[in-house]
């Protein structure tokens, strides 16, 4: 029997034939579609045709097929169902694919051949789409190293392997400590605990082969335990561990790592002639300039740090009738603030997750992009990776759109968090390709699995970045779907959220997981009225960890990224009873790959865009209005990166965006 990873996949959809698939088949799998991939930019680099954008552009564009696939379905299953046979080869990886990638960039033959085709380019017939890939193959392989000689390059090469094996090491080392840390939780621990919550720890249990239930690390199982517990020392120790990851001193600890990652990418600026990474990694951003992100970021720090030290005094309020002195400590702020939304809003979360089951808000998901779009979806029968995935066939009119999984529960195999990734990219060179597109979560399993309001909104959000690769509808891999500037790619999945906030999407799908019946009106008046309760905390909780990515790279490299951390934290006033949402060392979004280094900020940069996009369709009368939702699609979903971000924006609004409308979204213009 042939490699499953290289033979062709005749299956429904050409989806992986993941039941055939070994951990063994990928070493060997890897070794033959690297071997393939070299020897196809070879033959493009060595061609003695004059280069012409089909020669050189296109081929490159198929150059690697084969490698993309088996990729896809590596780092796809190593991210979401590790194995330690996954983990080794990883491991193993990480210098070989940053030495190929470098041999590919730093080819001096085919840089040549890009290099020519790019000064001619106005000459070359081109249309918009190939000008724009060009464009983009030329400034990827200039901010590679292409123009780097000797030594210099020779270095590029050493960096580049390095760091891929650092950030290998940084995400083995956070899943390895949400992995390993548990804790039992007796009969007394239980007390005061909604059955939710005690249902996820039981489940949790269950799932690490424990007697009963235990809290993990998981968010969507410590969160609401820190917002119930009435055990103030348990929600300490819970706390302590969830935000100390990583930085404990042991075989997990990323603080090295962390060193040695933020030294490296200087070096890497440096080589390219930029001053420091922060202003390497924004010169192909929106942004532009760390000057222009900490001017958006301070604008909204302020304010929010307003409304936080008001809900504080608030809350220290509530904790000194319960009879505590001392400071409101970080530990006592979910605690406290639900306490408070009980008492002030008259409801809770607990009352709210019975109408939010799994299922009711992937209906609501589905229904809403069937309303916008016209998508329609068909329940796939599997097998997939895992028996928790989820599969779909999504059309339009009958047409086959693209396949959507969802894997959407917690487990140790699992790293943390939430994301939107792909197996399959949309493109129509070398064939019409439809996208195979994945959202992955890290809900906690029950029988219904019951979401927090917060949950629902990760899933439209996360959705939101699927629909980005499923309206697809360019000719280029290089520019499909999500392949758009980090501080861009946001917008699609930001604005989705918004949906969560029209009330007849809630009336609909909100119904509660055992009668049906819909959400009472005055407890959906309360939801919606409650969207932008606690934003001062959340506001500076991210800013916070905004701050900290671009200061930790916009200079020299600090040789204590801790007491760096400190210092920056210090210096904007971080209020004591809250702490970043990412400390530096489980930092993943910024350490485990350089995706979003010096980019978290991207999240707020896109906030103000999507606040703005979602009142067009508040001006043309209707959250459905065909019109607008036709333009949404037309201008940014279909596009891609086939335009400049800016472009595609002023395509579809008309207007630039000013930050009154994030402010106000988030409640952080009302009176404190």
């Amino acid at each position: 029997m042939g490699n499953p990873l290289l033979s062709d996949w005749t299956g429904p959809f050409a989806l992986p034939p993941f039941a055939e698939i070994r951990d063994e088949d990928f070493a060997p799998a890897f070794e033959a579609a690297l071997a393939e991939a070299r020897a196809n930019v070879a033959k493009i680099a060595e061609n003695p045709a004059a280069p012409d954008f089909a020669n050189t552009i296109d081929a490159l564009e198929l150059s690697e097929e084969a490698l993309n696939r088996v990729a896809g379905v590596f780092y796809n299953l190593s991210s979401a169902d590790s194995t330690p046979a996954r983990e080794a080869l990883m491991r193993d990886l990480a210098p070989k694919m940053a030495a190929y990638s470098s041999e590919v960039t730093m080819n001096k033959a085919l840089w040549a051949r890009i290099d020519t085709l790019w000064q001619n380019r106005d000459s070359l017939g081109l249309g918009a789409e190939q000008a724009r890939v060009l464009d983009l193959y030329h400034k990827m392989f200039l901010r590679a190293g292409a123009g780097l000689d000797g030594d210099q390059a020779r270095r590029m090469a050493a960096i580049k392997e390095r760091l891929a094996v650092l950030s290998t090491s940084f995400s083995q080392n956070l899943l390895g400590d949400e992995r390993d840390w548990s804790r039992p939780l007796s009969p007394e621990d239980l007390e005061g605990l909604p059955d939710f919550v005690i249902e996820a720890a039981t489940e949790a249990g269950r799932e690490r082969g424990a007697d009963g239930p235990v809290l993990t690390l998981n968010r969507s199982l410590i969160v609401p335990f820190l917002q119930f517990s009435p055990k103030r020392e348990l929600r300490r120790i819970a706390y302590e561990a969830w935000t100390s990851r990583c930085a404990n001193g042991d075989g997990h600890d990323n603080i090295a790592n962390v060193t040695e990652i933020l030294a490296l990418r200087e070096e890497r600026a440096h080589l390219l002639g930029f001053r420091n990474f922060a202003e390497f990694k924004l010169d192909d951003e929106m942004a532009r300039k760390p000057e222009t992100v900490r001017d958006l970021l301070m604008q909204v720090w302020g304010p929010a740090k307003r409304k936080a030290e008001a809900d504080a005094a608030r809350l220290t309020e509530l904790m000194r009738a319960d009879g505590l002195n001392g400071e409101l400590e970080p530990w006592d702020w979910r605690y406290y603030s639900e306490k408070r939304r009980v008492a002030e809003q008259a409801f809770d979360e607990a009352e709210v997750k019975p109408y939010l089951s799994l299922d009711a808000m992937i209906g609501a998901v589905f229904d809403t992009a069937h309303r916008l779009f016209d998508l329609d979806f068909r329940e796939l029968p599997g097998p997939f990776y895992h028996p928790d995935v989820r599969g779909w066939e999504i059309t339009r009119k009958g047409a086959h759109v693209a396949v959507f999984l969802g894997d959407y529960f917690a487990r140790t195999s699992k790293r943390s968090g939430a994301w939107e990734t792909e197996f399959r990219p949309q493109k129509k060179l070398g064939g019409d390709q439809k996208t195979i597109v994945m959202n992955v979560c890290n809900f906690t399993k029950g029988s219904p699995c019951l979401l927090s309001y917060d949950d629902a909104r990760t899933l439209f959000h996360e959705f939101g970045h699927a629909l980005h690769q499923m309206l697809s509808d360019v000719t280029y891999p290089l520019i499909s779907g999500t392949n758009v500037a980090r501080d861009f790619v946001e917008l699609p999945s930001q604005l989705y959220e918004h949906w969560m906030e029209v009330p007849e999407v809630l009336e609909k799908h909100a119904r509660h997981y055992k009668t049906g019946a819909p959400m009472p009106k005055a407890l959906l008046d309360k939801v919606l009225a409650a969207a932008t309760y606690d934003q001062g905390f959340a506001t500076v909780e991210y800013i916070a960890s905004a701050l900290v990515d671009l200061d930790l790279h916009d200079g020299p490299a600090p040789a204590d990224p801790m007491a760096k951390q400190a210092e920056i934290l210090a210096s904007i006033g971080m209020p004591h009873a809250i702490r970043m949402r990412h400390a530096t060392p489980h930092f993943s979004h910024v350490f485990s790959g350089d995706g979003y280094s010096s980019g978290y900020y991207s999240y707020m940069w896109s906030e103000v865009m999507d606040a703005d996009a979602f009142e067009a369709f508040r001006e043309a009368g209707s959250a459905f209005d065909p019109a607008t939702a036709k333009s949404l699609e037309d201008n940014i979903l279909s596009k891609g990166g086939s335009a400049p971000a800016d472009q595609l924006w002023l395509a579809f609004r008309g207007k630039q965006p000013g930050v009154e409308a994030l402010l106000r979204g988030r409640g952080l213009l009302d009176p404190v």
